[in-house]
């Protein structure tokens, strides 16, 4: 099982979405010599791909407080409380190292998705990143993507795709989604683990989706208020939002769309439309479709077939042959770095997060920066793996 959408077939929300780590590995008997030489904690080193922009990346994180909504999981929390980190064109040569993730995300990480793997959180945790923490800013104003994970990834998951938007002009929100993903750490010092990932929530997948509307809506207001929180607001341009998301994420794109007329353009990454495209569309607004071939060619996901029908602005449908539902993340890197053998015929995981950012960025350079992208309108050598449907 690789998707929410598989998961619901069988009412078994709590096993969606699997870390490659554990996944790419092929069940092991007892007392085999590749078993006895599994635990991989000594080889693992990983870093993410250079950005491919021409700016360097700075990375601040900001933590956000919804005064006016209780908290849809656990409402003992009290108010709903998000994680973001903000992603945005820097100057070379400032800051300092941006962490991947905390040690104890990086323990309910592996804990939840590949445990007894043998791989330390610190290692995890420790991750090469490109970013810079504190780094000082470009000139300018760019345009905002906000971009939410799939359910059960932590938000640094998705790294590398906010690292190459950023270093070609964005200012990007990367979105924790509490209590939906394996785990969150907050300035205080809390870690709060999922809470939602053994038992569906009442109203199921598009219950998620739709609290995850309100949190891109909340995350947008407070960006974009005379009274930001965030101390380098001044970046956005407000009149170029955009948002793409992963799995449960991208239905959640089509559905900050379908309610915040401020989101311009939307990207769904291989996520079933668990709550529809609204039958009207989404007011001539270009929408992205973007896909594992196995999981989204036309005829293989209905809630997709009934998504491209109703689209009613720009919109292209994506396919990328022999990719996995991991690899629009960084996590089937991260199960190279283990050492762990790849699903026979999938893409190669460098390969498929180069393909994925080359597309997202062509898809917001066309759509918010007014800069024509020939990429999206039809087969192109340079990607063979890429099939594209025109309207």
């Amino acid at each position: 099982m690789t998707s929410l959408r598989r998961v619901a077939v069988t009412a078994a929300l709590a096993l969606v979405l699997p870390l490659p780590i554990a996944a790419a590995a092929p069940a092991l008997a007892a007392g085999s010599p590749t078993s006895a030489a599994a635990p991989a904690a000594a080889a693992f080193a990983a870093s993410l791909p250079r950005p491919t922009g021409p700016y360097a990346v700075g990375r601040d994180l900001l933590h956000l407080v919804d005064r006016n909504r209780q908290d849809p999981w656990v409402p003992s929390a009290g108010a709903r409380e998000l994680m973001v980190s903000m992603y945005y064109p820097a100057r070379a040569g400032s800051g300092g190292p941006a962490p991947y993730m905390s040690t104890e995300e990086a323990r309910l990480l592996l804990a939840m998705k590949a445990p007894g793997g043998g791989i330390a959180p610190e290692e995890v945790a420790a991750v090469g990143t490109w970013a810079r923490a504190g780094a000082r800013s470009a000139a300018g104003r760019f345009p905002l993507v906000l971009l939410s994970p799939g359910f059960t990834f932590p938000r640094a998951a998705f790294t590398s795709i906010a690292e190459d938007l950023a270093s070609r002009g964005y200012v990007v929100a990367l979105i924790d989604h509490t209590y939906e993903s394996s785990g969150v750490t907050f300035p205080d010092g809390r870690t709060l683990a999922c809470a939602i990932c053994d038992q569906p929530p009442q109203g199921g997948p598009a219950a998620i989706a739709e609290s995850r509307a309100k949190d891109a809506s909340f995350v947008i207001d407070r960006l974009t208020s005379d009274e930001s929180p965030w101390a380098r607001a001044h970046l956005i341009d407000h009149r170029r939002i955009g948002m793409a998301g992963h799995s449960i994420g991208g239905d959640a794109a089509a559905l900050t769309m379908a309610a915040d007329r401020r989101v311009r353009a939307g990207v769904n990454m291989d996520g079933t439309f668990f709550a529809p495209v609204p039958a009207g569309g989404l007011d001539g607004r270009p929408f992205l479709l973007f896909g594992a071939g196995s999981d989204e060619a036309p005829g293989m996901d209905p809630s997709w077939d009934e998504a491209w029908s109703r689209l009613d602005g720009w919109k292209r449908r994506l396919t990328v042959a022999g990719a996995e539902h991991g690899t629009f993340s960084d996590l089937l890197l991260l199960a190279r770095a283990a050492g762990l053998p790849a699903t026979p015929g999938a893409i190669d995981p460098g390969r498929g997060l180069a393909i994925t950012r080359t597309y997202l960025g062509a898809f917001f350079d066309q759509q918010l920066k007014g800069k024509p992208q020939p990429l999206l309108d039809g087969p192109s050598p340079d990607q063979p793996e890429v099939t594209v449907q025109l309207p």
